[in-house]
């Protein structure tokens, strides 16, 4: 192998993925990946540390067998509720009156200047534009005449407890944790495209535990949001609706699941296996599609509410994308553009090489994205445990300054 190996590990509610990509010239190359169903998490968050690192454990062998080489460290993913995004505006006076490597660093750190509960953490802190003097719109400043300079940042906070969980299980099984990046933020680096991201684009996440929504406008970020619903409440709803197992309720979604019921038709049938011993049944497919619908147009549209509260429903000019494992039930486009009244489709791993066949579904856009996240990233042989509280502190203080911009 002649490039650096990068591993993506997306600690998900319902699986954990490892993807082994490695860095060449002309692109990343994907030449691994391993998967195992995750034990240990709840809406994103972990509550069983030894099922979670067990579950890495599995994958991470996966991820090395496919791939033929020893995996020690990762970028890692992170979601939930306690998840928050906000914007904030800085300014200062420019003393040279031509913009410096250090006045870029003073107006971020002033438009970062917010007070934080102790029990929360910046995880990202995202340049949107500059401004300089009143020309906006501006994203790399350096050299520019001016005696003012303005930043509008937006920044991610989360729960310090659950990023040290996320670490810790890492390290547990063997993993050093490069960097911790907020889920959808990476699958955005799978999934969209420069065009989208420049046009206007909601991302959004539906995994199994929550669904993560991140607006990009103008090729930076503008709004991040977290809400602890998933495809997890659709597979209990169907098992409550058709009296069957949370297990085989999975199944039936995989394999019959329709987010749109007018897109099932009328004499379709679908199996149900009893619970208890009882005979299996034999059931019409819209009874199953009446079931999952509702709830899929509650997340959605639970979604648009909060796209609606953060001002930029009008922005995501080139439309909707819906990635996560969720995303693979059919019909789920169709239904997010009629409530969201704009085009919609599902987001595939992009841009890579190798075993693309191998991660070409939705459910692996974070792992995939944190491949080229890690890939892109300047901190590239950055490497840590979390041995006590005082380090990981250290280590949340230095991941302030990591992310200065997505573009």
């Amino acid at each position: 192998m002649s490039g650096k190996i990068v591993v993506g590990l997306d600690i998900g509610t319902t699986k954990i993925c490892a993807v082994v990509g490695e860095v060449r010239p002309e692109g990343v190359e994907i030449i691994g990946m391993g998967s195992h169903p995750s034990e240990g998490l709840r809406k994103g968050v972990v509550i069983n540390i030894d099922n979670t690192v067990n579950s890495i454990k599995e994958a991470v062998e996966e991820a090395e067998t496919m791939a033929g080489c020893e995996i020690t460290a990762a970028y890692t993913g992170i979601a939930g509720g306690h998840i928050k995004g906000f914007n904030f505006p800085g300014v200062i006076g420019l003393k040279e009156k031509e913009v410096t490597k250090k006045d870029i660093e003073r107006v971020i750190e002033a438009a970062s200047a917010v007070a934080i509960p102790m029990d929360r953490e910046v995880i990202h802190t995202l340049v949107q534009e500059f401004i300089v003097d009143e020309q906006d719109g501006i994203l790399d400043p350096l050299g520019m005449s001016g005696t003012r300079l303005e930043a509008k940042v937006h920044i991610v906070t989360g729960s310090v407890t659950s990023a040290q969980n996320i670490i810790k299980c890492a390290n547990r099984a063997g993993l050093d944790v490069c960097d911790i990046i907020l889920q959808p933020l990476a699958s955005s680096e799978a999934v969209l495209s420069k065009e989208e991201r420049n046009l206007g684009t909601a991302i959004i996440d539906f995994g199994g535990g929550t669904t993560d929504m991140v607006v990009f406008s103008r090729g930076s970020i503008k709004h991040t949001s977290v809400l602890a619903l998933g495809g997890d409440n659709l597979t209990y709803d169907i098992s409550v609706g058709l009296k069957t197992p949370q297990i085989e309720a999975e199944k039936i979604k995989i394999k019959y699941g329709c987010a749109l019921s007018s897109l099932i038709g009328k004499d379709d049938k679908i199996e149900v296996p009893g619970v208890g011993g009882r005979k299996p049944r034999t059931l019409s497919r819209q009874i199953l599609g009446e079931i999952i619908e509702p709830r899929v147009e509650e997340i959605f549209s639970l979604v648009y509410r909060e796209l609606e509260h953060s001002g930029f429903e009008n922005k995501i000019t080139s439309g909707v994308v819906i990635t996560g494992g969720s995303a693979e039930l059919r019909g789920v486009p169709e239904l997010a553009e009629q409530i969201f009244n704009t085009p919609a489709r599902v987001g595939y791993p992009q841009g890579i090489t190798g075993l693309v066949e191998v991660v070409n579904q939705p459910m692996y856009a974070t792992a995939v994205g944190l491949v080229i996240y890690g890939a892109k990233a300047n901190k590239k042989n950055q490497k840590f445990r979390i041995r006590d509280a005082n380090i990981f502190n250290r280590v949340m203080g230095r991941m302030k300054k990591w992310f200065k911009d997505i573009v």
